[in-house]
């Protein structure tokens, strides 16, 4: 009778939860069709609240009414380069629009990414409407976006973060070591450091060149425009930074990186008098998802003559993929569907990976090679594009990157986990079996495998290497000597790479679609541009809420700023024997 009288509470517990929980879904699909139907009308005299400190993604989902509910207000929320671009070309004409609050106190994105941002705002400027910003803190990347703004705004006891920029990898063979796991790794390059955090426990001489190399190439674009922006000589900005002498807000308006420190009261009666409000009138802010079902005014071209902008972000993977990756099947049809399509006439590649499964970028490669035969593939890098990234990239016509975009590591390798001491020694669990043939068990993880063995994936490992190096020397039009010397799995940033010849403009997204029209013989307002896979729509985000992005809400909650190293040990189960690949994670800050 007890067993029973359990199982009835639980079936009832059970049926209760499942009623609130789909009592909120109602209420989410609801939210998000009836949003979806209803169009902003922009009252006269508005502000555009331009809110940055949010993940800055290449192609977001649109705006997710469940975010709150189910992260508890944890989760930072998304917003898409297309977006920040749409809202602020259509501002830029807009008469009801007279200006744009800006608020990005830390904002979510890589230089790269920061770098378009800003190219828009820039250009939202040629309109000579305001862009004043406020910050109770501020981080460096949110001083690099202010730095366009007439006015930029601190609390008086804000936070600052203003000493330069940093790369650091996670190490994890001392932890290997103590649970027993022996990496058994297989590699062609020198600079290929992707391994390096398996094996060593702290970076080679090798990783340690190519990095304060590509590091001191960012920091001179990143800190070159916020001198020119704030007027000051870099010789001055680089005594600022060497010397840390931005500690609290008044060293930042002392040496001209803010313009004013104030409480909002004071940010807000600034705006009413530009405004030309009396103080008692509230200012008509808007924000961004609000704006974008405002009426367009920017005229759009012709829709039989379109560009296609393919997006692969993440980690590269076989398959379909999902938001977070670039599943190798998925590029593949979406290439195969726009050369098919006559109305499109060019195609951008915008890629912001540092790579992945080796076979994978081969397969999208092949796709690359065949689609450019038909009609002109640009490719457009964002913050990465390197090893699989770069594979992507290299058979296009025309490789367009920022000059702080990671790119090239061209180079493969290939790591099995040796876990036969943690199950041996560690957990008690012994293995033992019989097979058909001599290497039919082969590689193995359970045991140490033997010098053929090792030489057969070292073998492979060599020929992945020689096919990405004969491709990328093919597409860039070098000898394959002069391509070896670049390659070897050594990272480089853009402006690094268009000086080597392994990129050929420097610019952003909109540089790569100029490149694609002008090869497609289209004249600027001719066009539409499309961005693909089509982004999800509001309830597919709802129903993924439920799925694999809360492991990422919860990793973050429960661990913080040790989450991406618990996420990189997760990735570790999920890769394919051979990789091209940057190390796992860049933390650049």
């Amino acid at each position: 009778m007890l067993q029973f009288l359990k199982y009835v509470s639980a079936t009832i517990v059970g049926i209760f939860l499942f009623s609130i929980l789909s009592f909120f879904i109602l209420i989410g699909i609801g939210t998000a069709m009836s949003s979806s139907d209803t169009k902003t009308r922009v009252s006269s005299n508005s502000v555009l609240k331009l809110d940055l400190n949010q993940v800055i993604r290449e192609n977001a989902a649109d705006e997710d009414p469940f975010t709150e509910i189910l992260s508890g207000g944890n989760s930072p929320g998304q917003i898409s380069l297309p977006q920040i671009k749409e809202a602020l070309a259509n501002a830029k004409i807009d008469p009801n629009i007279k200006g744009i609050y800006l608020k990005a106190e830390y904002p979510m994105g890589g230089l790269a990414t920061l770098k378009e941002v800003r190219e828009y705002l820039l250009d939202f400027k040629k309109s000579k409407k305001f862009i004043y910003s406020y910050g109770e803190t501020m981080t460096e990347g949110a001083i690099y976006l202010c730095s366009v703004a007439d006015k930029s705004y601190i609390t008086p006891n804000g936070g600052l973060d203003f000493n330069g920029l940093s790369a650091e990898y996670p190490f994890m063979k001392g932890l290997f070591q103590k649970i027993g796991v022996k990496p058994e790794i297989f590699k062609v390059g020198d600079y290929k450091s992707a391994v390096e955090p398996l094996i060593l426990d702290k970076m080679s001489d090798y990783s340690r060149e190519q990095t304060q190399s590509f590091i001191t190439d960012m920091a001179n674009n990143f800190y070159g425009e916020i001198a020119q922006a704030r007027q000051i000589s870099m010789a001055d900005l680089n005594n600022i930074l060497e010397n840390a002498l931005i500690q609290e807000p008044a060293d930042a308006v002392k040496y001209k990186l803010i313009t004013n420190i104030g409480y909002w009261d004071e940010f807000e009666s600034a705006l009413h008098k530009t405004l030309g409000l009396k103080d008692d009138k509230k200012i008509e802010y808007i924000g961004l998802n609000k704006y974008l079902k405002a009426d367009k005014l920017v005229k759009e071209g012709d829709n039989s003559n379109r560009i296609a902008v393919i997006v692969g972000e993440g980690d590269i993977v076989s398959g379909d993929g999902n938001g977070d990756n670039i599943g190798s099947e998925k590029i593949v049809k979406e290439l195969q569907k726009a050369r098919k399509d006559s109305k499109i006439k060019a195609i951008v590649l915008r890629i912001n990976s540092g790579g992945g499964s080796a076979l994978a970028s081969d397969v999208m490669w092949r796709e690359v090679e065949l689609t450019k035969k038909v009609k002109p593939v640009i490719a457009s890098m964002g913050d990465y594009a390197a090893s699989g990234g770069y594979f992507m990239a290299m058979a296009c016509d025309t490789i367009v990157a920022q000059p702080t975009t990671l790119t090239g590591s061209i180079g493969i390798f290939g790591v099995i986990f040796n876990v036969e001491k943690l199950m041996n020694e560690k957990l008690g669990v012994t293995f033992d079996g019989v097979v058909s043939h001599k290497y039919a068990n082969s590689p193995s993880a359970t045991r140490t495998m033997n010098d053929a063995e090792k030489n057969m994936i070292q073998n492979g490992v060599n020929k992945g290497y020689e096919n990405f190096t004969s491709k990328a020397a093919k597409g860039r039009h070098m000898s394959i000597e002069k391509l070896k010397s670049l390659a070897g799995g050594r990272v480089w940033t853009g402006s690094q790479g268009k000086a080597n010849g392994l990129v050929d403009i420097l610019g952003g997204i909109d540089v790569a679609i100029a490149v694609a029209a002008k090869k497609a013989k289209l004249k600027e307002g001719d066009y539409r541009v499309k961005y693909f896979p089509i982004k999800k729509s509001s309830f597919e985000t709802i129903v993924e809420k439920f799925g694999n992005d809360q492991e990422e809400v919860k990793l973050k909650a429960y661990l913080g700023d040790f989450a991406p190293y618990a996420k990189q040990l997760k990735n570790l189960q999920n890769l394919d024997k051979i990789q091209a690949r940057m190390p796992f994670d860049v933390l650049i800050k």
